[in-house]
């Protein structure tokens, strides 16, 4: 007899720490851009793990590098070379024209990673004075959980009651040319840049055109690091093959108006592995990469067989699948659908490929007020997943192998949704 759904809720509620807020469904099986619950009912999936799940669910190709590998070898640490990683480093820095990958597991970790890594740059090659390094933030970021992460955090949800947190960081205004340019012109200790091309957990904000090229531009003739975060902007999800559309691999020569900024370092992670596995990477050129030397950072799971298989096969399945044009073509239409929706509790949408959010503005509907959770409530009764953000916003990314057929199926799911709140 199959347990019910509040059963498995309640499990989780008993026996679990209390730091997420899920909306209430019990996924059991995924295939492509669909999940079932443990009652059988089929449902779209909208979230893609936030953007882990670029290539769907359970993708055939990348489960079987998984289990192919795992009957082989799984696990042999750093203390040793494995036949794989050096296969996958190759991948990976052809893939996205760097000199040097580092492998990590977690988005956190490759951010944690990469600031490590700008505060040697900064004391071996920059020739800042030992502990006075200063790395840049955005404001309304989101990088992660860590300590480190979150005393650069500006979301008191995220830092509150942390504290202590860690020195050497600077908040500038996400983009806003002039107080990024202001913070440079004034601190000769900055190492680095750290910045979200989009930022996706605070509700798909969309920089100006241009905004990320005068940033990068800005942090070279100040000989400052700039540090992209793609974690969940990356592979594919917004129309490019990064959202800084670096090395993009797209065949369309102009497909977002953006130009191209390549990063001095590129955080990575989530789709990596399509969902797979956990893979993370950090990629810099040799002149970066190589002031971390031996004994100075490491990960016991970083770079292991199952990880560097998984990867090779989750990024081969973006090529081979046009997963970027799909993202750019789709992208389109879901913000077109969004934008022919009629509905005074639509206060905005904005997006770039199927990274999108729709803004809802709080109303009152058959004598209750209502938020953007009461919406994706109803999403699911009528077989459609996702989650709020920042409580007013709702993000739509479901994953890129979504076809065209179906991404009107689902958009005609939230308009009957959002129209059934008129």
């Amino acid at each position: 007899m199959t347990e019910s759904q509040d059963f498995f809720i309640t499990l989780e509620d008993k026996y679990g720490a209390h730091n997420y807020h899920p909306l209430p469904v019990v996924l059991e099986k995924g295939e492509g851009i669909y999940v079932w619950d443990t009652d059988g009912n089929k449902y779209f999936d909208f979230l893609s793990a936030y953007s882990a799940v670029n290539q769907g669910h359970c993708h055939p190709k990348i489960v079987k590098a998984l289990t192919d590998q795992a009957q082989k070898l799984t696990l042999t640490s750093r203390a040793f070379y494995n036949n794989s990683l050096g296969e996958y480093e190759k991948y990976i820095t052809e893939y996205f024209h760097f000199d040097k990958v580092l492998p990590m597991n977690t988005g956190a970790e490759a951010v944690e990673t990469a600031l490590k890594l700008c505060r040697k740059w900064a004391y071996k090659k920059k020739g800042i004075s030992e502990n006075q390094a200063v790395i840049l933030f955005a404001t309304e970021n989101f990088h992660g959980r860590t300590l480190a992460i979150v005393s650069a955090s500006t979301d008191p949800d995220s830092k509150g009651e942390f504290g202590p947190y860690l020195p050497g960081i600077q908040i500038v205004q996400y983009n806003n040319i002039d107080s990024l340019e202001q913070a440079l012109d004034t601190n000769p200790n900055i190492a680095g840049f750290v910045v979200e091309p989009i930022q996706g957990e605070a509700g798909v904000i969309v920089p100006d055109d241009g905004y990320l090229q005068k940033a990068s531009e800005l942090c070279k003739k100040h000989n400052v690091l700039f540090i992209a975060d793609e974690v969940q902007t990356g592979i594919a999800r917004t129309g490019r093959l990064l959202a800084t559309c670096g090395n993009c691999t797209c065949e369309k020569k102009d497909c977002s108006g953006t130009p191209e900024v390549k990063p001095d370092i590129l955080i990575l992670g989530k789709a990596v592995s399509g969902g797979v596995f956990p893979v993370s990477a950090v990629l810099a050129n040799d002149e970066i990469m190589l002031c971390i030397q031996p004994g100075e950072h490491g990960s016991t799971f970083g770079g292991n067989p199952l990880a560097n298989k998984v990867a090779i096969a989750a990024l081969e399945v973006v090529k081979e699948e046009s997963l970027a044009e799909n993202a750019y073509q789709l992208g389109i239409i879901f913000r077109e659908r969004m934008g022919n929706i009629k509905s005074p509790i639509i206060e905005t949408y904005r997006g770039q490929g199927l990274l999108n959010a729709v803004v809802i503005t709080p109303f009152e509907f058959e004598g209750e007020n209502k938020t953007a959770m009461d919406v994706c409530l109803k999403l699911r009764d009528n077989g459609l997943l996702a989650k709020p953000t920042h409580d007013h916003i709702i993000r739509f990314a479901p994953p890129l192998v979504i076809s065209e057929e179906e991404l009107n199926k689902a958009c005609d799911i939230i308009e009957e949704t959002i129209l059934g709140f008129s």
